[in-house]
């Protein structure tokens, strides 16, 4: 445990936390969103900010990129008084088929992370429900939430949560692994709503509630890297990992068929 990180990263919470009242998150969003009770913040040494999905009162998922390369974590979020908390994860578990590289390397990687805390967490967060039933058809639609920027490259808009209404552009991707998602006026040719910086490991629920995939990255147009495309990691495939994972840890997820 460094104290020069310490403080750098509870610098951090506290921005996030003044941030708080005049910022959003999500490119394009509304405050608030599906899920909202089962969601915080992770962040690490590096100075980044992604956002968690509580599974049960000691387990969260996030994207794996957010915890990988042996960076400190913290899960962080606000008390009741609206100070912030910051809490060390006791272990992280990263999926075994997640490469770092593997965008510029165009390879398949499952960005996925599960978080194990030491105490449980705040009786206020209520474990989210994955789906495990039909995924969503291209023109389904998905919403999207997290904490992240809601103006790319301004930090100071990140840290409160919101959501955006989105449609299926791609449900699966050729490994079965992706949701693709879209703005449904722009359709992923015209700059809208979607994810950005921060958004990374937040929900992507579908028309009946459930949480479909995890967030792991975002596309834009020329010289921007959000507004026009949203990926996430679909659930569904990776609930053996997910439930024999948790299970080690004496911890189980809410699934769902869905309708």
């Amino acid at each position: 445990m460094r104290i020069g990180y310490l403080i750098g990263l509870f610098g951090l919470a506290m921005g996030l936390t003044l941030a708080a009242n005049s910022a959003g998150a999500v490119v394009g969003g509304r405050d608030g969103g599906p899920a909202g009770g089962s969601t915080l913040m992770v962040l690490n040494a590096r100075g980044g900010v992604c956002t968690g999905i509580v599974l049960s009162p000691r387990a969260i998922l996030t994207a794996a990129h957010c915890a990988a390369g042996g960076t400190e974590l913290r899960v962080h979020w606000k008390d009741g008084g609206g100070e912030p908390v910051l809490i060390a994860p006791a272990a992280i578990a990263l999926h075994p088929e997640f490469k770092a590289n593997a965008v510029a390397a165009r390879q398949r990687s499952i960005d996925m992370a599960l978080v194990r805390m030491a105490d449980p967490l705040p009786a206020r967060f209520t474990p989210a429900t994955l789906l495990d039933g039909e995924q969503p058809r291209a023109g389904a639609p998905v919403t999207l939430a997290g904490y992240g920027v809601s103006r790319e490259g301004e930090a100071r808009t990140t840290g409160v949560y919101r959501s955006a209404a989105l449609v299926a552009v791609e449900p699966y991707g050729p490994g079965r692994v992706l949701l693709w998602a879209a703005d449904p006026v722009g359709g992923g040719k015209r700059p809208g709503s979607g994810a950005c910086q921060g958004d990374s490991g937040g929900p992507m629920t579908s028309a009946d509630g459930g949480i479909v995939a995890v967030t792991s990255w975002s596309t834009g147009p020329s010289g921007k890297s959000c507004g026009l495309l949203s990926q996430g990691v679909l659930v569904s495939p990776q609930r053996n990992w997910i439930d024999g994972t948790l299970a080690k840890w004496a911890e189980r997820a809410s699934w769902t068929s869905g309708r």
